[in-house]
This record gives C-alpha cells, structure tokens and sequence, in this order.
C-alpha cells in the first residue's frame, strides 16, 4: 500500500528533513495528522530536535498541546532529549496559545460557576484527605510539606498574613508557627467553614475568619505582608482574577504564593503555565521565583487509593514566591 502524505510527513520531520516538510505541506498533508502510534509530525520534528521543522510545522498549524496515547506531547519529546531550541520554541507558542485562547487550565464556564456548584455539595473528612461528593480530592495530607514550604515563604516578612482557602488546615497550622500579628482565613464552604468554627479556630488571638467566596468579601479585607491563594472548585480565569487584586491587597515588599497544581499531570504544560502565570504578574509589576521541591517520595500510589483523580503526578513542585519588582531591586 502506498505511503499517504501525512505518513511521508512523519518520516521527513522526523528525519529533520525541511525541504521535504515544506513540500508535503504545500500539496496538502494534514499536519495534524497521527500515525499509528498516535505520534503527530510535531512530535517526531521535537524528538529529533529539528528546531526549523517544529516551527514550520507550528506555523502550518500544527498543534502544540497534543497528546500522545502515553500523554506526552511535542514539548516534553524536545525537554526530554535535551533540544532547547526546539523545546523554547514550543514553550513560546504554548504561552502565545494560552494568553489568547486558554485551551488547557481555562474552561468555558458560562454556563455554570464550577465553585458555586463545589460549594452546595457535601464534604468528607479523614485523617489524610477532604473529598468532594465525586471522590475528588479538594486536599490531602501528603501536601504538608509544600504547605509548610508556602507558609514559610509568606510570613518571611512576618506581619499581617492573609490566606485564602482553608482545606485541611495544613498551611494555616504552618502559618501558626510564625506567630503573625494578624493571620485572616477566607473559606467559602459551609461544611469547612463549620469544622474550623469547632476545631477552635475562631478562638485563636490573632486569627480572623472570613465565611464566604473571595470575590464577595474583598470589601472586608485590609492589606497585608503576606498572602496564599489555593482555592478548590475554581479556574485558572479565577487566580487570574484575583491577580489583578494584588496591588491593593499585598503592601510594599509582601509576598504573594499559591498552590502551583496548574496542569499538573503533564510536565511540559506545567511549564507553559509556570511561564504563563509569571508573564501575566509581570504584567502586574511582580517577579516570580520558582522553588523546586522533590515530591516524587511522597507520592506512591497507595496515596491516591479511592481518590478519583491524581491531581498531581509529576516528580517536582515549583512553589512560586511573588514580590513586586520595585522591592526587589
């Protein structure tokens, strides 16, 4: 049987051959095409390293963010041989991709608010994990140690801390440690809300509980020397949002963090969004480090037991710390 085009196409970007890729495209080879193997030109241009085939092939409108039947895609080939040519320009047309169409952390919620349906369902609690009504994990206890990572970052100023989504606990009992001079929780569901109400939170001297969504109590909120965002149920659209808040909720100097789960179950999409996020705080006059952590012990798969999605599944947490620019100079 005679080789079809998109087959031919496969074979020339795999074999760095741009004259060829070009040709074939011209007379109409469908560069979105999969082989049998599930592999797109892109991925064989990547896995070669062939930077000028991968940008031809983005530019006839390959897809960057497709995945193979093992999810991996074109930019984790090029990361995992070592191509960084090829790999910066994938990571370049994710984050062009991202900032304009979202197509992978952001979803159409026009419909329906994903957080306001979260927020009507029941709750469980165990020693190691609270589970939403679909056996999704909205946290687990194998995250202590990033919490108290995250904890550590934003009360390295001391002062006034802020943080947003309660969960477990884990960051706001790290945050404890720290003895801030003010320490404000927002959570936003009842059921959790009611546990720190019994748990004796609302006793604690310097802590103050705000019930309800971010969104609707920023009124009641001051400024303050350190703030973390990890909210359940919600979009990258929503982080995104609360964002543009910083500058009159974070004073001069503070440190902002957040939990980093973006696309978190594929390695090269976590980088995009890692890039992603610290464009868009730049924007905002914000510096972003990212502090690798090794999780790769942690995770065993007697963690995710009865938990119906692994929300984390890569080796490494890149825990981001964000100061505005002009007091870091």
């Amino acid at each position: 049987m005679a080789e079809s085009k998109e087959e031919s196409l496969c074979k020339a970007a795999q074999n760095g051959d741009l004259c060829r890729v070009k040709s074939l495209i011209e007379s109409g080879a469908d560069v979105t095409f999969f082989d049998a193997d599930g592999l797109t030109p892109l991925m064989f241009a990547a896995r070669t390293g062939c930077a000028e085939v991968v940008q031809l092939l983005l530019d006839s409108g390959a897809p960057w963010n497709a995945l193979s039947p093992s999810n991996i895609s074109a930019g984790d080939f090029a990361m995992e041989n070592g191509h960084q040519s090829a790999f910066d320009i994938l990571l370049n047309a994710g984050i062009q991709a991202e900032l304009i169409l979202g197509t992978i952390a952001r979803k159409d919620n026009a419909k329906s608010n994903p957080n306001d349906c979260y927020l009507e369902d029941r709750v469980t609690f165990s020693e190691d994990k609270v589970m939403d009504m679909e056996s999704k994990a909205v946290m687990m206890a194998w995250e202590r140690p990033l919490m108290e990572a995250h904890a550590k970052a934003i009360c390295s100023g001391g002062g006034h801390i802020l943080n947003i989504g309660f969960g477990m606990g884990l960051v706001d009992t790290a945050i404890q440690q720290y003895t801030p001079a003010s320490h404000t929780i927002i959570e936003a569901h009842p059921e959790v809300y009611d546990r720190m109400v019994r748990t004796g939170w609302a006793e604690k001297k310097n802590v103050k509980i705000v019930f309800g969504r971010w969104q609707d109590v920023l009124p009641q909120l001051d400024s303050y020397d350190g703030i973390f965002f990890d909210t359940y149920g919600e979009y990258y659209e929503d982080m995104r949002e609360f964002h543009q808040h910083l500058p009159q909720l974070l004073k001069p100097g503070g440190i902002y963090s957040f939990f980093n789960g973006l696309c978190g179950s594929n390695p090269f999409f976590h980088v995009v969004y890692c890039q992603l996020v610290a464009l868009e705080l730049q924007n905002l006059d914000y510096s972003t480090t990212f502090i690798p952590l090794p999780v790769k012990d942690c995770l065993g798969e007697e963690i995710w037991e009865g938990v119906k999605h692994k929300y984390w599944q890569l080796d490494t947490y890149n825990l981001p710390v964000c100061q505005c620019m002009d007091d870091t100079e």
